[in-house]
C-alpha cells in the first residue's frame, strides 16, 4: 500500500480536518461515586478487623505454660470431633 494514496483518500473524505459539535463548550460534568450502607459497613468492618491481632496472645500464653507444667490435656474425642468438623468445613458439608 502506498502512503501517497492513503493521504489522498484522507483528503477526499476531509478526515484530518476536526470538526467542533460545541459539546466540549459546555461545562464538563464531574465523575461521582457513591457508596452504598452495606459497603459503608463493611469497610468499617474490615477496619475493625484490621485493628484486631490474628493471634490472642493471652491464650497462647496460658496453654504454652500449662504444655510445660504437665498439666494441659487434650481428650481424645474432643480432638476427634474437632478434626472431622475442619474436614466436614473443608469439604462443605
Amino acid at each position: 500500500m502506498r502512503i501517497d494514496a492513503v493521504s489522498q483518500v484522507a483528503q477526499i473524505y476531509k478526515t484530518t480536518q476536526t470538526q467542533n459539535s460545541g459539546k466540549s463548550q459546555k461545562a464538563k460534568a464531574k465523575d461521582e461515586v457513591q457508596i452504598s450502607k452495606l459497603g459503608k459497613d463493611f469497610q468499617i468492618a474490615k477496619m475493625a478487623l484490621s485493628d484486631t491481632p490474628d493471634v490472642r496472645a493471652e491464650k497462647v500464653e496460658e496453654i504454652k505454660s500449662r504444655m510445660e507444667a504437665g498439666t494441659y490435656e487434650v481428650s481424645n474425642s474432643e480432638l476427634a470431633d474437632k478434626l472431622m468438623e475442619k474436614y466436614k468445613d473443608m469439604l462443605g458439608l
